[in-house]
């Protein structure tokens, strides 16, 4: 009931700091300094709600949001206003709940500023800290050495999995599945032919049906799929081949031929295969339903 209260007064007292002025209204406000605003104030009732149980930290909650929602209407540069946005958030951070300095730098939410810096050491991008500078790589290297430590720790699965799920597409998913059940799969390269194999170039590599078979909806895209897939550590390009029928099928797919045609005469094929890594194995067992 306190925090509605508050942003209930807050509003009435925006309202009237903009009614009593004349010369505010007639002032050409830009779009920046509109969602500045819309951001503080939000920040404002946020930081006042998580510490609901303090009439000092309503209080101050309240005289920074008004002060900043009054900074922005006074046409201050989003720098100024970022900075004073930080320090702000920052006391009360440190003041109603009690953290460290460290733990601030993960409370506060980073704002940019026009040259690129930050407000914070470490800021925070999505859901992941980002750290800037040595001593807060240290810190957070510190603090995994010492949860390795803890016997009590326990971690169910690799802490990456979570983070890779946000940065796979679902075709990449059909990928994924299709490889765990069906195993590796035939890949070729088209190289030009010379004698001996000197100087013979590489027309174009790592060519797979992998995608078109797992049946994904964005056939045009496979090629980012699997390049992604390959960043992820997922999967991995063998050169140890797979059963010899299997390239039959492989090397009359449209993409194979046109590299063909485009090496000119007598054209090479090496024949590799594409499969999981153990890294990709675990993933797939860990987060899809397979069976």
């Amino acid at each position: 009931m306190t925090d509605d209260r508050t942003g209930q007064d807050l509003a009435r007292a925006g309202t009237r700091a903009v009614e009593r002025s004349s010369d505010v209204e007639q002032r050409q406000i830009s779009n920046e300094a509109r969602l500045i605003r819309g951001v503080f104030r939000a920040a404002g009732l946020a930081a006042g709600t998580a510490v609901r149980g303090s009439q000092w930290a309503v209080g101050t909650t309240y005289e920074v949001t008004k002060e900043l929602a009054q900074a922005a209407l006074d046409g201050e540069s989003s720098a100024d206003i970022a900075e004073r946005t930080g320090n702000a958030l920052r006391s009360i951070a440190r003041s109603a709940l009690g953290v460290t300095e460290g733990s601030v730098r993960e409370i506060v939410s980073y704002v940019p500023t026009p040259n690129g810096a930050s407000s914070q050491q470490a800021i925070t991008v999505g859901p992941y800290l980002r750290s800037a500078t040595t001593d807060d790589l240290r810190r957070r290297g510190d603090a995994l050495l010492a949860r390795s430590a803890d016997v009590y720790f326990t971690e169910d699965v690799h802490p990456a999995y979570d983070r890779i799920l946000d940065e796979v597409a679902p075709d990449e998913a059909r990928i994924l599945r299709f490889m765990a059940l069906n195993g590796p799969q035939p890949s070729v390269d088209v190289r030009t032919n010379r004698p001996l194999g000197i100087g013979s170039e590489l027309v174009q590599g790592d060519l797979t049906s992998v995608p078109e078979q797992a049946g994904v909806r964005y056939p045009d895209r496979a090629r980012s799929y699997l390049i992604n897939l390959n960043r992820l550590g997922l999967t991995l390009t063998s050169d140890d081949p797979v059963v010899l029928s299997r390239y039959m099928v492989l090397e009359v797919q449209p993409v194979v031929e046109q590299a063909l045609k485009k090496a000119g005469r007598a054209p090479k094929i090496v024949r590799k295969s594409l499969r999981l890594s153990e890294f990709g194995e675990d993933f797939c067992r860990t987060c899809f339903t397979i069976g």
